[in-house]
């Protein structure tokens, strides 16, 4: 399942791309900015094996990533890899490495 837009990516792709038995101990909240005509912020928050999308823009994330929306597009629907667009410089992130990679097995990255 591709999305056509982010939005539409946190909506209706993440949750059914979501695998809960890989996040087991993950308590995380991704704070995720998308630049473009139609980007916006999400806050992602994994806890207790659940996903939870919202818009708008939490005060103290424990990730944070920002992407132009094309590239963002190119990301979420396999294109590009997370590794290709940070080392481009497509993919501004701060917080923890390992959480990050670890996130990248539950479907989100």
């Amino acid at each position: 399942m591709t999305a056509e837009t982010p939005k539409e990516f946190f909506e209706k792709v993440l949750p059914s791309k979501f695998k809960p038995e890989k996040a087991e101990g993950v308590d995380v909240v991704v704070q995720v900015n998308v630049a473009g005509s139609n980007g916006g912020a999400w806050m992602v928050t994994i806890k207790e094996q659940k996903l939870e999308v919202k818009e708008g823009t939490h005060p103290s994330p424990t990730l944070s990533l920002s992407m132009a929306e094309a590239d963002y597009m190119d990301l979420v629907n396999g294109r590009l890899s997370a590794e290709k667009a940070f080392f481009a410089g497509k993919l501004q992130f701060k917080g923890n490495i390992v959480v990050a990679l670890k996130l990248r097995e539950t479907g989100f990255l």
